[in-house]
């Protein structure tokens, strides 16, 4: 069973590092289908015309992942969080079928809500990066987490 983490649990310079995930061609196009249909990563044979001679993962996929590895790893433990928002979202290098990805997180700020004081806000830098070690995405998130005490 996850633990409860807690806004106070939370330190500035925590790192957390997600396990490695190999994207297929199926996985990037059966994501882009449904969310993000350009032909560069629904059409193999028309992007492999293209200039990256291959479908590439759909920036939003790589973002969703980064989420999703945080969440399945235990990141948060099983306290719930809500997200507040995204900043500096700056997709960096394509990612291609077999590139194989891992996410850093770090929290870089811990703050009490000053409208919610039962509620903390931990804001983490989070970084993707592929088997060259290559950052292919890089953003900073905002969650919102319950307080162990109201003040």
């Amino acid at each position: 069973m996850a633990q409860t983490r807690l806004f106070e649990d939370f330190e500035v310079g925590e790192i957390w590092t997600s396990r490695k995930e190999t994207i297929t061609e199926e996985d990037i196009i059966a994501f882009a289908t449904v969310n993000d249909p350009q032909p560069i990563h629904t059409d193999a044979a028309a992007a492999a015309k293209g200039r990256f001679g291959s479908v590439i993962a759909s920036g939003w996929q790589i973002a969703a992942l980064s989420l999703r590895l945080f969440v399945e790893d235990g990141g948060y433990g099983d306290t719930p969080m809500v997200g507040l928002g995204v900043d500096e979202l700056r997709w960096r290098q394509v990612v291609k079928p077999g590139d194989v990805l891992q996410v850093k997180r770090e929290v870089v700020e811990t703050r009490r809500s000053k409208s919610r004081p039962d509620r903390g806000i931990i804001r983490t830098r989070v970084e993707v990066r592929n088997q060259k070690d290559e950052v292919v995405l890089s953003l900073i998130s905002s969650g919102q987490v319950p307080t162990r005490t109201p003040d």
